[in-house]
């Protein structure tokens, strides 16, 4: 048997942590895009819900304000199944 040398050994938080970013590659910069876009997304709801509540071009800012809450609704919806995923790798991870 081959003995490693000590110093090349990682420990196990360093393990730990490339071992999840091996299971769900680029997970962090995903999270990253749905908060910026679901702020996104907020932010332009605000502004076409005022601007439906002025009653100024009412035609134009409802399917606006429809899309941008379509919009942080999929960010929600996806930054929840990221957390789902990650809840069930780590649950994996402990059991066995």
């Amino acid at each position: 048997m081959v003995n490693q040398n000590p110093k090349n050994r990682l420990n196990p938080k360093q393990y730990a942590s490339l071992k999840a970013e091996i299971a769900a590659p680029y997970r962090g910069l995903r999270q990253f895009f749905y908060i910026a876009f679901g702020a996104s997304g907020s932010l332009g709801a605000f502004v076409f819900f005022f601007q439906v509540l002025a009653g100024r071009n009412v035609e134009s800012a409802m399917p606006s304000l429809a899309l941008q809450v379509g919009i942080v609704a999929l960010m929600v919806f996806l930054w929840r199944w990221e957390q789902r995923q990650q809840r069930r790798t780590q649950s994996d991870e402990k059991c066995c």
